[in-house]
């Protein structure tokens, strides 16, 4: 880690952005992604919130090793694994800068096209910035339960996204923390920003291959949970048929 990009976020500061990335058991993947993600973000005022989520390896250990040098690099501790999108929601909640970007924390998304994430969130209308992967890095078997996935939902929500399981997204911290909760929220982002009224910028990236561990989600995180979900998030977006456009009267009106 160079000196300059130590030097981009002081303890003092405000960040302009706040990467969040949600880790369970990832010990070996995590100092090279943080490497990554300050190069990528170097020049900003920023900072990386790791939520550990009831790591049982040295994921804990390692994020201690490289804080003590990394002002900006902070880690959230879940007493026992609470799961991706609590983890998600933790990190947002704990974070100090108002443009949230999250990333995963197996490396397998790269942090070189946060800037275009970010370069893409123009206007007021714009309620989230979302990766596409490319040449995806997975097996045949989970490429076939995402594809899956993503007709059956683009199908019944009507959201237009083809890949919502890319971790790469930005979004802002109030919005965010403004939607309605459930396990499984970060994989419906696109169709309840919709549901807000608000426009998604979708972007193209570029997967990697995994350099540690294996995957902490199975078939039935993948596919049989979300369709669950899926009936839920349609009820939501069917409850809410208007958008008020309120002011306040004034005796001055």
């Amino acid at each position: 880690m160079s000196q300059v990009s130590t030097a981009q976020q002081s303890s003092g500061d405000e960040p302009m952005v706040s990467v969040v990335v949600p880790a369970k058991n990832e010990s070996g993947n995590i100092a090279p992604l943080v490497a990554e993600i300050a190069a990528a973000l170097a020049g900003r005022a920023f900072e990386i919130v790791y939520v550990n989520d009831g790591s049982t390896d040295a994921t804990e250990q390692e994020l201690r090793a490289l804080m003590r040098e990394r002002s900006w690099l902070r880690q959230i501790r879940h007493q026992s694994s609470c799961g991706q999108s609590a983890a998600i929601r933790t990190g947002v909640a704990m974070a100090r800068g108002q443009l949230i970007v999250t990333i995963d924390g197996d490396g397998q998304n790269d942090p070189a096209f946060m800037p275009a994430l970010i370069a893409a969130f123009g206007g007021p209308r714009v309620g989230l910035v979302a990766g596409q992967r490319v040449g995806r890095k997975a097996t045949p078997f989970k490429k076939l339960q995402s594809r899956i996935a993503n007709a059956i939902r683009s199908t019944v929500l009507k959201d237009g996204t083809r890949d919502t399981g890319c971790g790469l997204k930005a979004f802002r911290r109030d919005q965010f923390l403004s939607l309605p909760y459930f396990d499984g929220l970060h994989r419906f982002l696109p169709a309840l920003v919709r549901r807000e009224g608000l426009d998604i910028v979708y972007v193209e990236v570029v997967d990697r291959p995994r350099r540690h561990g294996k995957s902490n989600y199975g078939f039935w995180d993948r596919l049989w949970i979300g369709m669950v979900d899926l009936f839920g998030v349609w009820w939501l977006i069917r409850r809410k048929k208007h958008i008020p456009q309120s002011v306040e009267v004034t005796l001055a009106h």
